[in-house]
This record gives C-alpha cells, sequence and structure tokens, in this order.
C-alpha cells in the first residue's frame, strides 16, 4: 500500500492514495490552515469507521442479512499533550433492515472489532474502544 502526500500551499496538504483517489487535508485557521478540507486526524477517524463500517456489511451480507442502511458515527476523545494521540474512541453503528437479528449485528460489529479491523485494532493500542448500535426496521410504523 502506498500514499503520497504533497504540501499545496499554507497547510494544506493534497493526500493521494495508491489507487489514485485523492483527498484534500488541512489545517485549522488557528494552525495556519483554511479549512479547506478535514484535518489528518480527523482522515484517521474518518478511515476507522470506513474500516469497521466495511467489515460489518461484508459480514452481515454474508449472513444474508436484509441490511438497508448502516451508518457509523464516530467520537474521539484525544491527549491534551503531545502527541496528542486517541484515548477514547466510541462507534455508534445504525442499522436499517428488514428482520435484523441483534445478535447477528453484534456479532458482525463484534468480529471486525476483534479480528478483521486493521485501523480500530491498531488504535486500540492507545485507544479505548468501545461500540453499540440501534436497529432500525423498515417494516416498523
Amino acid at each position: 500500500m502506498k500514499a503520497r502526500i504533497k504540501w499545496v500551499e499554507g497547510m494544506s496538504f493534497l493526500t493521494e492514495s495508491g489507487s489514485g483517489h485523492a483527498v484534500l487535508a488541512d489545517g485549522a485557521p488557528e494552525a495556519g490552515g483554511r479549512n479547506l478540507g478535514p484535518r489528518p486526524m480527523e482522515l484517521v477517524l474518518m478511515g476507522t469507521g470506513a474500516c469497521t463500517s466495511f467489515d460489518v456489511m461484508l459480514i452481515l451480507k454474508r449472513s444474508r442479512a436484509d441490511v438497508h442502511d448502516c451508518v457509523c458515527e464516530v467520537e474521539a476523545e484525544r491527549a491534551d499533550t503531545d502527541p496528542k494521540v486517541f484515548t477514547k474512541i466510541h462507534l455508534q453503528f445504525t442499522v436499517t433492515g428488514r428482520k435484523l437479528k441483534p445478535d447477528v449485528v453484534k456479532r458482525a460489529i463484534d468480529m471486525s472489532a476483534e479480528k478483521y479491523c486493521s485501523a480500530s485494532i491498531m488504535l486500540g493500542k492507545t485507544a479505548e474502544i468501545t461500540h453499540d448500535f440501534t436497529l432500525v426496521d423498515v417494516d416498523a410504523p
């Protein structure tokens, strides 16, 4: 896996993935940025949420769950001093579908957290990571 990060101006950087996709990262104005894109640590958090969501959806699809939507909201706390690593991360999944079984969804989230999600397992070395989920039934009144 490769990435290329090129300084643009101020505190803006064009990040390019090895697969050919780009995201502009920028700093906060108080740090010299122009707020043109997510902060680098926000990208880490976004990547973690995407990584675990990918796993959860793959596991649910393989279990033939009738999933219509999956949203993962991530909240994190960081250390007060440098390096300002993440110290707590909470992932809140909202899974929408038809006749979803809570034990199947919980198992998918647990499998991602314990075995498959490289990003969250890596961040778990410095942060306490917690998960929760809400099910929404598309047939509910």
